[in-house]
């Protein structure tokens, strides 16, 4: 497998199929670029999904992330591509993208993506619901 940046997400199958059950990352150093000035813009990207028949690879997630550390790209944009890019690979029964930038400009930005939509009603601070029912 490339050590370097790639678009790939690489997939595995699904261990539990027979089983929900809440896969979640934390990508605390997600970075890209501000397509105005071309400065860097940090994120922590949270990613939580419900596998159907596929998993992500993780090293393949790492290299998919930090194709992005030189691409200038809208909080909104990136973050919205991460979740398409996301259910075309691996197809989830429920997955939320949430992208958390640091303040800059003196405004800090979330943007949250989820399938079913009612996830992004949800406030980020609770997570991903339990099933059967929200808290």
């Amino acid at each position: 497998m490339p050590t370097a940046p790639s678009k790939d997400l690489d997939t595995f199958p699904n261990p539990r199929p027979g089983r929900r059950y809440w896969i979640a990352f934390d990508c605390p150093e997600f970075t890209c670029l501000c397509p105005k000035t071309g400065q860097p813009d940090f994120a922590v990207m949270r990613i939580r999904y419900v596998p159907r028949d596929l998993c992500v690879e993780l090293k393949s997630l790492k290299l998919y992330l930090w194709s992005y550390r030189n691409e200038g790209a809208f909080h909104e944009d990136v973050t919205n591509t991460i979740f398409d890019d996301l259910v075309a690979a691996i197809d989830p029964v429920a997955i939320v993208v949430e992208g958390d930038f640091y303040v800059r400009g003196g405004i800090h930005t979330v943007v949250r993506c989820a399938r079913p939509e009612q996830l992004v009603d949800r406030p980020p601070e609770l997570g991903p619901p339990p099933f059967g029912g929200g808290r």
